[in-house]
């Protein structure tokens, strides 16, 4: 299920058109349809409102303008230090470090 902060790729025609992030889902004055603010992750980056089912914002297949579309969310690969424990983790015990004062280096 895609929720807001989500990070999802949008295709037209079957094909990556670009990657947005999910910033608002909001209900519309009909049921079952939801305004969904997206933020396109692109240069520059834009803001835009869709107005869709919620069948639509999890992965179904929609038209816009004649266009297939289609809404996927982004699961991002798991990292090996993710499938281990964190007992199990090889990390160096930590160090205690030096408190390095702002406002003496600005005397300097």
């Amino acid at each position: 299920m895609t929720t807001e902060n989500d990070l999802v790729l949008l295709y037209m025609h079957d094909k990556p058109l670009s990657f947005a992030r999910v910033e608002a889902i909001e209900p519309d004055h009909k049921r079952g349809w939801y305004h969904v603010r997206l933020m396109l992750l692109q240069i520059p980056v834009q803001v835009i409102t869709w107005i869709l089912r919620d069948a639509y914002i999890n992965g179904e297949s929609f038209t816009m303008d004649g266009n297939p579309m289609r809404i996927e969310k982004v699961v991002p690969p798991r990292t090996d230090e993710e499938e281990q424990p964190p007992t199990q983790l090889n990390r160096p015990a930590a160090k205690p470090g030096n408190v390095i004062s702002l406002e003496d280096l600005k005397k300097k």
